[in-house]
């Protein structure tokens, strides 16, 4: 479970960024590593029997052989028999919450926490060596331990360890891969790489050519290892219980980040629908340890604090209600863990049974006396009832001994009824009574609330039909979601070598270098630079021998002799070029090309090995081309060019300075699938 440092293979690059930490070891017999590598098998024998389905689906289609037909529907059947037991066994793990806790938990009710979704190799070499010999006009060769170091950071997030050093990994991949996008992934080319991602609930497997998948599902394993640092927290000292605060928040806000910005992900976990149950549990989880805290150093015996406690008890049972309802709608109920649901209903009702305690102690142990502030006491009872029985009121419930104690014991028969029903709940579900400390929990409050009950007890408490009043909720601490700040880091691009980003990346286009020979007359060159980096040519004398030996106005220089120019300003290339001697020097050149923008690729999400299908959005797409041609025909920059060409001084503005978006290289290019917006994938993601 160490970090280990790798060096990234980056020359030059010195201190903490030549290094970055690796996973954990993925064959180290851990409880979690163990219960990881079978949600990986399940994944592996869940995509198997979907295959098998998928053909013999289409052979039943294909098929008017009726004894085929009866053959391919048994095998059918069978097939489905073993998709549902393996889902079952993939909702057992989702259900393993003990191994996520502390080892030392035995008298908290445990947490729930996320499964990290499992992922395939990717292999970079072969498309980015081709990409940067083909586009980048460089050695491939020489980039090989850019990429070998890129490939070990993405197989180290398959195993982060269950800390902040785990979590930092995440975040300097995902800081990578907008990097990786701009360098490598152009929208006129198809890569050939394929992200593939199983659904942590159905393990079904999603697979895109594109980046955005890989984005969001590195987003979720962020919020799942907050979840699991959660769960790990010692919630018997005020630190841990403040770090499963903390953590949860983070799991939430990350969650939300997810959300908000990825709104199409094909995966069904990361549907907008399954992440706000999510963030809800999260919160829920969080307010759970707020209110943990605020009893841990123990609760005073006193009639405000324990009104205080009941108020604080009813918001935890409020947030985990909300949580189970939205748990059983439509959409979700159908893959969340049976055990989820269930533990959010015994939770539930366990919190509002302890709030009825509380209230029913403050007000059979704490009778009004001389010394007590009466005031005090009445405007508490008031706030703790949104309504009262017909004929109370709090002055009176305070004041009379009788009705108070009536009051008070109906508030313990509810809880009682509370605690029964969690106990109830609690035995109808298999994986909860693996959780023997939940039981414990569960009959200690139910045997604490029998035990008051029988101290207060009254002869006419058969004939008494007071109903206790419901408790308004209400907390001093909200949980709140908080976006960690290690969802963006700075990180240092493994290809800084191949230059600017803004200059030299897939969406531009530009000509192999060129040498240029320079030849100072009366030490003018013939031309000046401007720009940061990489410099460039302008004011070219078309009479100047550098002019007749090829050079452009507008070209990029990117080599001075035999030292790399993409990186320098105009001062340090103006001082390689200053002592230019007689017999001159050799320049490297490259000039952006204008070029019609080519037809977007069509791109596919394959999910359990099927391709959806896309006929709608194919003609949305269709349409939005025409339209767009028609603008793109109106566009003038091409022919102004070439007019502009006769004239000794032109200047050629580069593609990326029109940010109008008329443009056509600045027209945004639609990625497929979405089910709102189909022309604009870079707003959705």
């Amino acid at each position: 479970m160490t970090d280990t440092l790798l060096p990234n293979g980056i020359k030059g690059s010195g201190g903490e960024s030549a290094y970055f930490k690796k996973g954990c070891n993925p064959f180290a017999q851990t409880g979690r590593s163990k219960l990881q590598n079978k949600r990986a098998s399940l994944n592996q024998q869940i995509i198997k029997q979907m295959r098998m389905r998928a053909g013999a689906e289409n052979l039943l289609k294909a098929s008017s052989n009726n004894k085929v037909k009866d053959m391919v529907l048994l095998e059918l059947s069978y097939v489905n028999s073993n998709l549902q037991l393996l889902m079952g066994q993939l909702e057992g793990l989702n259900s393993s919450v003990e191994v996520y806790q502390n080892t030392q938990e035995t008298a908290n009710i445990p947490l729930i926490a996320l499964g990290l979704k499992e992922t395939k190799e990717v292999d970079f070499s072969t498309f980015f060596k081709d990409f940067i010999l083909e586009h980048y006009s460089e050695d491939a060769n020489s980039y090989e331990d850019e990429i070998a170091d890129l490939m070990d950071l993405r197989q180290a997030c398959r195993t982060p360890s269950r800390n902040e050093a785990g979590v930092e990994l995440l975040a300097k991949y995902f800081s990578h891969l907008p990097l990786m996008e701009s360098r490598f992934f152009s929208p006129s080319r198809q890569t050939g790489i394929f992200f593939t991602w199983y659904d942590s609930f159905t393990g079904v497997p999603v697979c895109q050519q594109n980046l955005s998948l890989e984005k969001a599902s590195i987003l979720f394993n962020m919020a799942a290892l907050y979840s699991q640092m959660g769960t790990r927290s010692d919630r018997q000292t005020i630190a841990g219980l403040e770090e499963a605060i903390s953590a949860f928040q983070k799991a939430a806000g990350t969650l939300n980040h997810l959300k908000e910005t990825f709104t199409h992900t094909p995966s069904y976990d990361m549907s907008p629908a399954m992440l706000s149950m999510l963030i809800r549990m999260m919160l829920a989880q969080a307010q759970e340890c707020l209110f943990e805290k605020m009893a841990l150093p123990g609760i005073k015996n006193q009639f405000c604090a324990l009104m205080k406690m009941a108020q604080e008890a009813a918001k935890v049972s409020e947030i985990y209600d909300q949580v189970h309802q939205s748990m059983i709608q439509t959409p979700i109920k159908d893959n969340v863990p049976f055990f989820w649901s269930t533990m959010s209903q015994v939770k539930t009702n366990h919190y509002r049974s302890m709030a009825h305690f509380f209230v029913a102690s403050a007000l059979l142990d704490h009778q009004l006396g001389p010394s007590d502030d009466e005031d005090q006491q009445e405007k508490t009872l008031s706030q703790v009832y949104d309504r009262l029985p017909e004929g109370h009121s709090p002055p009176d419930i305070l004041k009379t001994k009788d009705e108070r104690e009536r009051i008070g014991r109906a508030h313990i028969r509810r809880a009682i009824l509370g605690h029964e029903e969690a106990l109830r709940i609690y035995g109808l579900c298999h994986h909860l009574n693996k959780l023997d400390i939940l039981q414990d929990i569960l009959r200690a409050s139910h045997q604490r609330s029998l035990n008051k009950c029988s101290e207060n007890e009254d002869e006419e408490e058969f004939t008494d039909y007071t109903e206790a009043p419901d408790i308004i909720s209400k907390t001093e601490h909200k949980a709140e979601m908080e976006v960690p700040a290690t969802i963006k880091v700075k990180v240092t691009d493994f290809f800084h070598r191949l230059g600017p980003l803004s200059v030299f990346s897939a969406k531009q286009r530009w000509t192999a270098p060129r040498t240029i020979r320079l030849r100072p007359e009366d030490r003018d060159l013939g031309f000046t630079l401007k720009g940061e980096t990489p410099v460039q040519v302008v004011s070219l004398d078309p009479l100047c021998p550098a002019a007749a030996d090829g050079l452009k106005e507008g070209d990029y220089i990117i080599g001075v002799g035999d030292t790399d120019c993409k990186w320098m300003g105009v001062g340090e290339v103006m001082r390689l070029l200053k002592d230019v001697n007689e017999e001159g020097i050799d320049i490297q050149v490259v000039s952006i090309m204008d070029c019609n923008p080519p037809m977007p690729t069509k791109s596919a999400t394959f999910c359990g090995n099927l391709p959806k299908t896309y006929s709608m959005i194919c003609l949305a797409h269709d349409d939005e081309e025409k339209k767009s041609r028609k603008v793109t025909k109106k566009s003038s920059f091409i022919s102004w060019g070439l007019k502009n060409k006769l004239k000794s001084a032109s200047t050629l503005s580069l593609p990326t300075a029109d940010r109008s978006g008329a443009l056509p290289w600045n027209k945004p290019t639609p990625t497929f699938p979405s089910s709102s917006s189909y022309n604009n994938d870079s707003a959705l993601y």
